[in-house]
């Protein structure tokens, strides 16, 4: 049947948005968040796009959906690392190598025509958003922002070209297990002399409790591979979104001496509650969607969690672990996702696993030279 490439047009972006909740309608594991939110997401006035660029495309057989891409220029990206990497990100694609290299081949057309050297991803549409594609363990849910994909996907990107440029870790942690006793003498240790200090959000004041992240956050990301620092228009507009959700237990924060010195934010899995509302709330699933929320929610995902450069080595890492540990346990969480780490962050990844955190998925970047 006829292939067709098309650009896709501002006015068509709910058909774009639209394509993954049709191609897994009845995929066992899949989960998309609400519509509206990925709109939000995709549509320019976000601020991620104050700084950055998009080309939307579709791929059509026989005149029906078959694939979808956007091709990203992160400016802030390139300004950074002095770069000129270009991002492809929201891809999703039917089992059609045909049509995903032809999607391929547009989007990296695009990028190579702003003047980009080569195309990275799946970002959607950064490294502070969903990204990856899952290389292992496909017979469960995703997380909360994590991504899921068919095995076959791997093989869509690989006949395309692409390479793997780097792979994610995740990994899962029992609230049942026991905290090693030699971490929780560190810990005591390290509290002797009154100079650390733990506290959670206010969320009366959310106001406070971000421009402490944002105090943080950038400094204790910014040697990581494939960081972007996130602007605070960009950090106000996440706070918007988390603020109806937001329980004190979900945000931790560490000081040294009285200064603000990390922190770390976990999240129930709310995709628990989104799986089966098809991307709306209806008046036919809020019911069942509400009662998911409030009763269902049994496990979570420690999404982010860092401390500023000047304080390493100190054990606040292992302190923010600790009592995100004990926040799961009070939420009556089953187990956690600590997710996503670097494959050669060492550090990180061997204090996971020496509290008994087992890797259990990996997700995969791709690149290829334009």
């Amino acid at each position: 049947m006829p292939l067709e490439i098309r650009v896709t047009a501002e006015k068509d972006l709910g058909a774009f948005i639209d394509y993954p909740y049709v191609l897994f309608k009845d995929h066992p594991h899949w989960a998309g968040d609400l519509k509206k939110d990925v709109r939000h997401l995709l549509e320019t006035g976000h601020p991620f796009w104050r700084h950055a660029e998009r080309r939307l495309f579709m791929a059509y057989r026989d005149g029906r959906p078959a694939g979808r891409i956007a091709a990203i220029v992160n400016q802030a990206h390139n300004n950074f690392h002095s770069d000129r990497t270009g991002f492809f990100g929201f891809f999703d694609c039917a089992n059609d190598k045909d049509a995903a290299r032809a999607l391929f081949a547009a989007a990296g057309t695009w990028l190579k025509g702003k003047g980009m050297d080569s195309a990275l991803g799946p970002v959607n549409p950064s490294t502070n958003e969903t990204c990856g594609m899952l290389s292992e363990n496909f017979d469960l849910p995703p997380m909360v922002m994590m991504p899921y994909n068919p095995p076959y996907y791997l093989e869509l990107a690989e006949a395309a070209g692409f390479t793997k440029a780097k792979d994610l870790y995740a990994y899962r942690y029992y609230t049942s297990a026991a905290f090693p006793e030699r971490f929780d003498k560190i810990l005591a240790r390290m509290n002797r002399d009154g100079k650390v200090t733990v506290h959670f959000a206010d969320v009366k004041n959310i106001g406070a409790a971000i421009d402490e992240v944002k105090d943080i956050y950038n400094s204790a990301w910014e040697k990581n591979w494939g960081f972007v620092p996130m602007t605070a228009e960009e950090m106000d507009d996440l706070a918007a979104a988390l603020k109806p959700m937001l329980k004190p237990e979900y945000m931790i924060f560490t000081r040294f001496e009285g200064k603000p010195a990390g922190f770390c934010l976990i999240l129930p899995d709310f995709n628990i509650a989104l799986k089966e509302t098809g991307g709306a709330l209806t008046p036919l699933n809020l019911l069942p969607f509400l009662y998911r929320f409030s009763r269902k929610l049994n496990r979570g995902r420690m999404l982010t969690l860092g401390v500023k450069k000047e304080f390493r080595g100190k054990g606040l890492e292992l302190l923010l672990i600790k009592q995100a540990i004990l926040s799961a346990k009070k939420l009556g969480w089953e187990y956690g996702e600590m997710s996503w780490t670097l494959e050669d962050n060492k550090l990180i990844n061997g204090t996971i696993e020496s509290l008994g955190g087992e890797l259990y998925r990996k997700y995969r970047l791709y690149e290829k030279t334009l």
